[in-house]
């Protein structure tokens, strides 16, 4: 139990200190989840380790209300093992109802950031389990160590902490690593041992976000104040004009799009240059465009900087066809930071589209 009190207090001194983790380009959006974790359990006793392995399984229910902190309703269960040497060891089932306090390290140490592969989550509370199917113990009645056999259903209070491993597979779904240590009363396994009875769960499963995990903050356009119209003479009779040279139409368009570390969002600025390529499209109904997406190589790794890459490539394709631009007009491209079109860093998180 002293374990579990020490990793309370550290949880909420992390969280204390979370408010000074950097700022993030996504804004959290408070969120449901589902998880089912399948795995085994260890149960800690005298006999060798493969003697006390059993089957174990879990389903939980989980609220995140902030980027660090969440609450999750779980129910645990299968089978528990106890022994005290490799012959004399027996099973019975339990299932254990169980709440936890969870807490985001990641979050807590690096900021929120959506885009992020792993999250490291930490987690305590306490749960109920309830046991049953005792009859391999008591067929070990005579046994002086058997001290606390007991028989039907019985319920006890347990205390437990672990740590989890979020894998994301995209924005709703990763796969769940978890390992949790539970302790109880020292009459769970039978035997009396004058210590608390523990035992170790090992899972790997999956979570499903129950809605949005994030958005996009809103950036107020900025509003261009209107010259104010001068007032002019009358104009002077001006001579005729003679006849202009045709101007022939521009036969291609490029249009670059700039976007924010670590963002595939277009700003109102962006959106108005897209304007002007549908503009050129419309024009020229025989031109087709090439859209490719590009990172920089100055920050995070080739895999993050293909998919930003190809996202923004998506962003722009996106617009265009919802501009009315035909989807058999656009070839889409994404080459990560394996290419770099501008010499500074920063500018080479873009979008090149290219209308001929």
């Amino acid at each position: 139990m002293k374990a579990i009190k020490s990793i309370f207090v550290a949880a909420f001194a992390l969280f204390a200190t979370a408010a000074n983790a950097q700022k993030s380009d996504y804004e959290f959006a408070p969120h449901a989840y589902v998880q089912l974790n399948g795995g085994a359990q260890y149960t800690l006793g005298e006999a060798k380790f493969s003697k006390l392995l059993s089957p174990n399984a879990q389903v939980g229910f989980g609220y995140n209300f902030t980027p660090v902190v969440g609450l999750r309703l779980s129910a645990n269960g299968w089978q528990s093992k106890g022994g005290w040497s490799d012959n004399n060891s027996f099973k019975w089932n339990y299932v254990a109802p169980q709440l936890d306090l969870t807490l985001n390290l990641s979050n807590a140490i690096s900021g929120f950031n959506p885009k992020r592969v792993v999250d490291v989550n930490i987690f305590a509370g306490a749960a109920a389990n309830v046991a049953w199917n005792n009859a391999e113990a008591n067929s070990f009645a005579d046994d002086h160590m058997m001290t606390y056999l007991w028989d039907g259903t019985k319920v006890r209070a347990f205390g437990r902490a672990g740590i989890g491993f979020d894998f994301k597979v995209c924005s709703r779904v990763a796969i769940n690593l978890e390992a949790s240590a539970n302790v109880g009363s020292d009459k769970y396994n039978s035997k009396k041992g004058s210590n608390a009875d523990w035992y170790f769960n090992g899972l790997l499963g999956v979570k499903v976000a129950l809605g949005k995990t994030y958005k996009t903050p809103y950036v107020e356009p900025v509003v261009v104040a209107q010259p104010v119209e001068e007032v002019k003479p009358e104009p002077k009779p001006q001579p005729t004009p003679q006849p202009q040279p045709v101007v022939k139409k521009a036969t291609e368009k490029t249009v670059n799009l700039f976007f924010n570390l670590r963002s595939s969002d277009l700003s109102v600025v962006e959106k108005a240059k897209i304007q002007e390529l549908v503009a050129f499209l419309n024009e020229n109904p025989s031109a087709k465009v090439s859209v490719v997406g590009y990172a920089d190589a100055g920050t995070g790794n080739p895999t993050i900087n293909m998919q930003y890459s190809q996202e923004r490539a998506n962003v722009v394709t996106k617009a265009l066809v919802a501009a009315g631009i035909s989807a058999n007009r656009i070839t889409t491209e994404a080459k990560g930071d394996t290419v770099q079109p501008f010499a500074d860093n920063e500018s080479n998180r873009v979008c090149i589209a290219i209308g001929k």
